[in-house]
């Protein structure tokens, strides 16, 4: 099947469970092919069954994007099997929920939330922009679900190892996803390569899975976050690269993301880190 004729592709990271589940839910569609990421084979089938019960198409990749070498083999199999990319929303995460004060590590040694919630986005953003930026009509999209609550990162820690703190390694994490997000978008620019990149957060505590472990009262719907994350996937507003958006308005990061040096600290580090972890260059 030739990239022209094939069905509008979008990929979806933590798509079993809320914001990424409901996402995928409302975009299933006959012209869309889902790509639905998850940990479990059970729930990621749950949402495909839905997804074709609603007229959409959708094929499961799992993964543990606690381990890069998995995130590595995702990006493997999707640029095998999938001849085709027009969005990437990078939605897994983990939240504040258990011991707060409990520095936890991922497969790779590293502290647990930079892992997951930015540097597994990061590793298979950087594996799936040659497909990205075979898109037809150069209107491919990458979505960063990102979030309100940021704090700067201390480079000489980037880990936390010292006076750490769950909700400042969430914060730092989330705020490493909108550094990238715009040091990307700047890289893009410069070679005028057609992808546009953006983060959002997409509504304050909505009613998930990963608010309720974090023992916080809800106080949006998951339904007002998609509606936000919608406007960049297929909207107008998707449109506009470089951007950080609070729900459905642009809105000012925290003040390191507009810092040069900081992007290219945290493009370095992240290379870096790849590197040891999955035994070559990003």
């Amino acid at each position: 099947m030739s990239p022209s004729s094939s069905p509008t592709t979008i990929m979806i990271t933590g798509a079993t469970d809320g914001l990424g589940r409901a996402l995928a839910l409302r975009l299933a569609a006959p012209d869309t092919l889902l790509i639905l990421h998850g940990r479990s084979a059970e729930r990621a089938t749950e949402v495909q069954q839905q997804v074709r019960a609603a007229g959409g198409a959708a094929e499961i990749r799992l993964a543990d994007l606690a381990d890069l070498r998995q995130v590595d083999r995702l990006a493997d199999s999707v640029l095998a099997d999938f001849d085709r990319l027009d969005v990437l929303v990078n939605n897994a995460g983990v939240g504040t929920g258990g011991p707060k004060d409990v520095r936890r590590e991922s497969a790779d040694g590293l502290e647990l939330h930079f892992a997951v919630n930015y540097l597994a986005g990061y590793l298979l953003t950087e594996r799936l922009l040659p497909r990205l930026l075979e898109t037809p009509g150069a209107s491919a999209r990458i979505v960063n679900v990102a979030s309100a609550g940021q704090q700067p990162i201390d480079f000489a820690d980037p880990q936390i190892t010292k006076e750490y703190s769950g909700t400042a390694a969430y914060c730092r994490s989330k705020l490493a996803q909108i550094i990238s997000t715009f040091d990307l978008a700047d890289r893009l620019a410069v070679d005028n390569r057609p992808v546009t990149v953006n983060a959002l957060h997409p509504a304050s505590y909505m009613a998930t899975t990963m608010v309720r472990e974090s023992g916080v009262e809800p106080w949006s719907t998951v339904e007002e976050g998609v509606e936000a994350t919608l406007r960049l996937v297929t909207g107008a507003a998707g449109a506009n690269s470089g951007r950080y958006y609070s729900g459905r308005r642009p809105a000012r990061s925290d003040a390191q993301a507009y810092d040069a040096n900081a992007r290219l600290q945290l493009r370095a580090l992240s290379d870096e880190l790849i590197a040891n972890a999955v035994g070559r260059a990003n």
